[in-house]
């Protein structure tokens, strides 16, 4: 059929709901990225009450992961062709009622059964409303503060999906980390009619079949292959078999794609310089920071006694920079440097807070004040100001048919980011641990200090992820000339279609 679509894309939102439905849109986005995280502290307290195993209590983290991680691409193709509005009220109606089923579940399948489905709702909703906003937004002065805006939120709400986590366990019950989806999603249903009415490319005839499932198998075994390579270790069979075949299967499907007549991802989208650079900048921050939580959480509850949450108040320091980088300090710098510039200091920031933690031990004395404030903050900062310029970069100078399928691979890249960033640096922590113990005779006395060596060990290879990053898109910002401005000019603004 003919995309007449991409000659009419949408009917242009008024100037009075523009910003209505960056409310709405910021909402869902919230309801995403809190579903990642807001389960991990109450995990003990659900696999009590629903008799799980050692063995199987991770599939409530896992399933939720797999699904969303692994039909992605499908979900933004999908978002396009029955409308990025429609795609929007399906994913969170669908959301919310996965959502309830999983508050109400009585045993451990129906909760996994849940949280698959939140997944599967999710990798439809989450390329919907990037792709509402950046039909939206098209003024680059006001773009830039909606995407500021939407950073903000998406990399607060893992935080805060923490610190919500803890005090609905401890004040509420584990439940309301599940039900709390659905007043937010009615709320943002109710808010639906400010929402861009953009037009579908009705595609789903010519999908292309073989891309969706190579997409989708190889993403679910590499995600999975990280997920087992921490309690396993990465020499296990069954991990290198999971992501020998992952690796395989992406491989595959980019040849699939470069010949496809109508590719599930069209392979210009992330060959793109721009684009690559948001793409490639935003997967190591996610290595970095997914780690980063996971010892922040367990430090200040395994070593300094926290409650949870007292450990997810900590926590909402990051939050509350992370939004202030996105919103306040990325808006003013954004008009002052070039966006690779950008990018490379906010990583070099992050790696910075990374830093401060290395320096950690048992004993430290005043570790709130001197240590985990100053590390919140900068990474914090880091992680604000880097989402604001990359989520713009990876989504810029597209055709209107292809926001959906841009968005999801954004969404992807942060999905396998922190899949494998949370397995690599726990792997590295649990096993420095192991050895440090193994040297000292194994005494109980030594495992305090052991597990602190073996979480600064792991932050030391953070740190060194986000620096070597930092310096490798400066290197690249340097070899394109003048600071990665190319046709931006002096603001370092991209045009946008």
């Amino acid at each position: 059929m003919t995309d007449t679509w991409q000659e009419a894309p949408a009917s242009p939102a008024r100037p009075s709901t523009r910003w209505w439905a960056l409310a709405v849109i910021s909402l869902a986005q919230l309801m995403v990225v809190l579903d990642a995280t807001i389960v991990n502290i109450a995990l003990p307290s659900v696999q009590q009450e629903l008799a799980m195993t050692d063995t199987d209590r991770h599939w409530v983290i896992t399933a939720y992961a797999l699904a969303f991680g692994g039909l992605l691409l499908l979900g933004g193709r999908v978002s396009s062709a029955l409308s990025h509005r429609r795609s929007f009220v399906i994913g969170l109606t669908g959301f919310a009622l996965a959502s309830g089923l999983g508050g109400a579940a009585d045993h451990a399948g129906v909760l996994f059964a849940a949280r698959v489905g939140q997944g599967l709702f999710a990798a439809l909703l989450a390329p919907a409303a990037l792709s509402l906003l950046i039909l939206t937004f098209t003024d680059p002065r006001e773009r830039a503060k909606a995407f500021g805006v939407f950073a903000g939120v998406g990399a607060g709400g893992a935080a805060f999906g923490v610190v919500a986590g803890g005090l609905l366990t401890e004040y509420a019950d584990w439940r309301w980390c599940l039900y709390i989806n659905v007043p937010m999603a009615l709320a943002a249903l109710a808010g639906a009619p400010y929402l861009l009415r953009d037009r579908p490319t009705g595609e789903l005839r010519r999908l292309d079949i073989p891309g969706v499932l190579l997409s989708a198998a190889g993403l679910v075994a590499l995600v999975y292959g990280f997920s087992q390579a921490e309690p396993h270790g990465w020499g296990d069979p069954k991990v290198l078999a999971l992501l020998t075949a992952g690796v395989l299967l992406l491989l595959l499907f980019v040849l699939v794609e470069a010949r496809s007549p109508k590719p599930l991802l069209p392979l210009h989208i992330v060959a793109h310089r721009t684009r690559s650079v948001a793409f490639l900048s935003v997967c190591v921050m996610f290595v970095a920071m997914f780690g980063f939580y996971l010892f922040v959480s367990y430090y200040t509850q395994t070593i300094l006694g926290y409650s949870p949450v007292e450990a997810g108040m900590t926590l909402l320091v990051n939050a509350v920079s992370t939004t202030i980088g996105a919103l306040l300090i990325a808006g003013r710098l954004q008009r002052r440097l070039a966006p690779d510039v950008l990018i490379a200091g906010s990583l070099a920031c992050a790696a910075l807070g990374t830093l401060v933690l290395t320096r950690l031990d048992v004993d430290s004395t005043d570790v709130f004040v001197v240590y985990l404030t100053p590390s919140m903050m900068l990474t914090g900062i880091g992680l604000g100001c880097l989402l604001a310029v990359a989520t713009n970069r990876a989504t810029a100078e597209l055709d209107h048919a292809e926001a959906g399928i841009a968005s999801a691979a954004y969404n992807t890249v942060q999905q396998v980011g922190a899949a494998f960033g949370t397995a690599l640096l726990n792997s590295i922590a649990t096993s420095v641990t192991t050895a440090y113990l193994a040297e000292r005779g194994n005494r109980p006395e030594s495992v305090p200090a052991a597990t602190v060596h073996g979480y600064t060990v792991a932050l030391w290879v953070a740190f060194g992820v986000l620096i070597g990053a930092a310096a490798l898109v400066a290197l690249l910002a340097l070899l394109a000339g003048r600071g990665g401005r190319g046709r931006t000019g002096r603001t370092g603004r991209m045009p946008v279609n």
